[in-house]
């Protein structure tokens, strides 16, 4: 199966090699018929501290790492 990729932006960077990422998307409501913003966080692991916050950034899945670290970051694309 394969790994999902998420993009969000970065909302923590306060833990050591850990980012906090809220990633949202966007829902049609079932009754009123308009589009919902939903979001989430992820902690994502940050082996080298290179994200800051308010970055976005593209998270991909991972085994486990932590009680909450189950997302990695992905490198930057370089330009």
């Amino acid at each position: 199966m394969p790994k999902r990729i998420l993009e969000g932006v970065v909302v923590s960077d306060k833990g050591d090699k850990t980012v906090v990422v809220k990633v949202e998307r966007t829902i049609v409501h079932p009754l009123l018929k308009k589009i919902v913003r939903r979001s989430k966080k992820y902690h994502a692991h940050d082996e080298a501290n290179v994200y800051k916050t308010g970055e976005t950034i593209r998270i991909v899945e991972c085994a486990p790492k932590s009680k909450l670290k189950t997302w990695e970051v992905l490198p930057k694309a370089s330009a």
